[in-house]
């Protein structure tokens, strides 16, 4: 069975944020992730993740838009931030997004770009001893005008760059939407995964509810020897804790 972290943006959303991390304790899992780390109170998360024998699988850089150079050293300096504090954590993700695509600018030129900035994400992660993983969205549903948006994209610049430090996040519910063939994508590209989130399609509930067959999914990562931490980026279909213990379920099964 994979390593499963909650992300506790969506999961126990209804609490405020510290009850949230008690909750993931409550319900038995190990780990939780979380979005945005600047409005958070990270002291408290720590002391949190500390008293309750939890880990923090990953969270976000939040430096704003990867395509625009004039926006790289932020987005270089906000990354280094987040590392010093992913350290602190014993966090080895660092989720990283592109923005959306810029108007009137040539897509090789806006490949280009995002391809230096990321080898300055790739630089500040190695610095700070992290994993950066970059995340393909869907723009059908979710992200309209989301610049990457399909895997083979995401990996082939990855894989361009080279660095141990720079992965992609592999999104199921996202990449589902946008390419599906998802299991042959894994089995073939997970020497340059860093995470996974799963959610179910339609409706981004969580595994089970949706037309993926997460069970056999879920065996496939295990068989590649995949270490990391699979992140449960669903909205519950129903009560949150039940859900929880319906992915257990269906991961066992």
């Amino acid at each position: 069975m994979p390593t499963f972290s909650v992300c506790v943006e969506m999961v126990f959303r209804p609490l405020d944020f510290p009850a949230r991390i008690e909750a993931v304790r409550r319900a038995g899992y190990p780990a939780f992730e979380f979005w945005g780390w600047q409005d958070k109170d990270l002291p408290a998360v720590l002391e949190a993740k500390e008293r309750l024998g939890l880990e923090v699988a990953a969270f976000g850089v939040g430096g704003g838009s990867l395509l625009d150079p004039a926006n790289h050293q932020r987005y270089w300096d906000v990354t280094g931030e987040a590392a010093a504090w992913a350290r602190r954590l014993r966090c080895p993700n660092l989720i990283v997004t592109t923005g959306n695509t810029l108007p009137d600018i040539p897509r090789e030129r806006q490949l280009d770009d995002l391809r230096r900035g990321l080898e300055g994400v790739a630089r500040a992660a190695a610095q700070g001893d992290v994993t950066a993983v970059l995340e393909p969205l869907n723009s059908k549903v979710d992200h309209r005008g989301y610049f990457l948006d399909h895997g083979e994209e995401a990996f082939a610049l990855i894989e361009a760059i080279g660095s141990p430090h720079l992965r992609i996040l592999f999104d199921i519910y996202h990449l589902q939407i946008m390419d599906g063939d998802i299991i042959a994508t894994i089995e073939s590209r997970i020497d340059s995964i860093g995470h996974f989130h799963v959610a179910d399609v339609p409706g981004r509930h969580e595994p089970g509810t949706g037309e993926l067959n997460y069970a056999n999914i879920l065996r496939r990562i295990d068989a590649t020897g995949y270490a990391g931490y699979v992140g449960l980026e669903y909205r519950p279909s129903g009560d949150h804790a039940a859900s929880l213990d319906a992915v257990r379920a269906l991961a066992a099964a």
